[in-house]
């Protein structure tokens, strides 16, 4: 058993070789929380959480780092635009995106740590980078040096001659256009920590090479974002880690934009589409079937069409589980192992993809099974079923998804005998003929948001699109 990922700094498929024997170390470039989450922004968790499952799922220990970004010059523009403290911009968005995270599924993070708790961290790491000859100060900024530091820009393949940094405002005092800032001097009305340098605040290259030198080392396995980070984000922390010695990332692994109409969703370009409305009218499960099926590293085009695809598709193998589970008369569970083809697709480079195709191939055989009254080979595909969800994050059957949760409540027993109530007076209309009755009854409950499925076993309820 070997698992391969797509490695952005070798440009290839890279067998994965752990730093340490049984463990793996992620850290993943969590939220800017400037503003409240959209389904662009959770598709970088939720592609990280499958890779987490399926590293667990394989055996390995793994230690998940998502940070928070609570400071930077967005939110300290969104705080100045709505007169209101930084920092409550910040916890209300982190929240958000807490919110949707859980929503979707996602496991939460071994740590996640917030850049404003990591400044001493941080002052360090400047220190030791002007100690070495990588770093300077101007004008109470602290700036990377980029031509101190051989294969700068090794990760991005770009030319040091062409390069254009971006720059924000009030950074004065460059040697050189192209270095960037890793500490930017304080203003007034901004927040801001005293330094040796003076006051002043943390630049957002810096919070990450800080953050996970702190709680992964001075080398770990992966390094995770979206690709739009691939530079001047990820680039700019490889200088600063390397600078002061570290190894840092063995592998990058990057993933590709939700688009609307071609461009990435952005709240900038007003086409983001934000979690929270989402939710209200898709189910989580389904928007997470939409988002976390998809290959990581291919482009995932918006569209309402596309959802309603993505939840006939999970409808389907929805059917199948619970007209199974009503069979057997109570849960199966999960297979000890995923069916080997599901294996084979997952160690190649989270081949999602051509994994839900043998979860889809798995349910047409139960089907099949089923049709043939054959109760024990429908059994056994859906204890594969559910052992190859488990793995995406999208069996029906967890707590997470049936009702169930922390508190223990289970709202989905409460419906489901409130619908049967309803139900069995619609067979007993059928019963005596009054078609018109039977027809009012589905119709209201269709109105509801509930798919009713007439089958041999007499009919079944399911939640639909609202």
């Amino acid at each position: 058993m070997t698992i391969r990922l797509y490695d952005t700094s070798a440009r290839q498929i890279r067998d994965f070789v752990p730093l340490t024997q049984g463990c793996v170390s992620i850290y993943l470039c969590g939220a800017t929380v400037q503003a409240a989450p959209h389904i662009g922004h959770v598709r970088s968790g939720l592609n990280f959480d499958i890779m987490r499952r399926w590293f667990t799922y394989r055996g390995y220990d793994v230690t998940f780092i998502r940070n928070v970004t609570d400071i930077d010059d967005k939110i300290i523009r969104k705080a100045a635009e709505q007169n209101r403290p930084w920092w409550s911009i910040g916890y209300e968005n982190e929240r958000a995106f807490n919110d949707a995270y859980s929503g979707l599924g996602c496991l939460p993070p071994s740590y996640e740590p917030r850049a404003t708790g990591h400044i001493t961290e941080m002052v360090e790491m400047m220190r030791g980078l002007i100690e070495r000859g990588h770093a300077y100060e101007a004008d109470g900024n602290i700036y990377f040096d980029v031509r101190s530091l051989p294969g700068y820009l090794a990760l991005s393949n770009q030319d040091l001659d062409d390069l254009r940094q971006p720059s924000g405002e009030g950074e004065t005092g460059k040697r050189d256009p192209r270095d960037f800032a890793m500490w930017k001097a304080a203003k007034p009305g901004e927040p801001s920590w005293e330094t040796p340098w003076g006051r002043g605040r943390p630049g957002w290259h810096l919070e990450c090479s800080a953050m996970a030198h702190k709680y992964l080392g001075s080398e770990f396995d992966i390094h995770g974002g979206g690709i739009d980070l691939i530079f001047p984000h990820h680039e700019n922390e490889i200088a600063q880690a390397r600078g002061i010695g570290d190894t840092f990332a063995r592998y990058w692994v990057h993933n590709a934009w939700v688009t609307m109409s071609g461009e990435k969703m952005s709240k900038s370009l007003g086409n983001s589409v934000l979690v929270s409305e989402m939710v209200t009218r898709w189910r989580p499960i389904v928007l997470r079937y939409y988002l976390g099926t998809p290959h990581y590293r291919s482009t995932i085009e918006y569209s309402e069409e596309s959802l309603a695809e993505a939840e006939a598709a999970f409808g389907r193998i929805e059917g199948f589980v619970q007209r199974v589970t009503e069979l057997a008369g109570g849960a199966v569970e999960p297979a000890a192992e995923v069916p080997p083809a599901f294996a084979e697709a997952m160690d190649d480079d989270l081949g999602v993809p051509q994994a839900l195709a043998v979860v889809h191939t798995t349910v047409r055989q139960g089907n099949s099974a089923l049709a043939a009254d054959d109760k024990e080979a429908a059994v056994a595909r859906l204890a594969e079923v559910r052992a190859m969800l488990g793995v995406l994050g999208l069996d029906p059957l967890d707590a997470r998804w049936a009702g169930g949760g922390e508190s223990g409540e289970d709202l989905h027993g409460v419906v489901d005998s409130l619908v049967r109530l309803v139900l069995d007076q619609r067979e007993a209309a059928r019963g005596r003929k009054d078609w018109a009755t039977a027809d009012a009854i589905r119709d209201r409950l269709t109105e509801s948001g509930l798919a009713i499925e007439d089958g041999p076993q007499g009919p079944r309820w399911s939640l639909g699109s609202r």
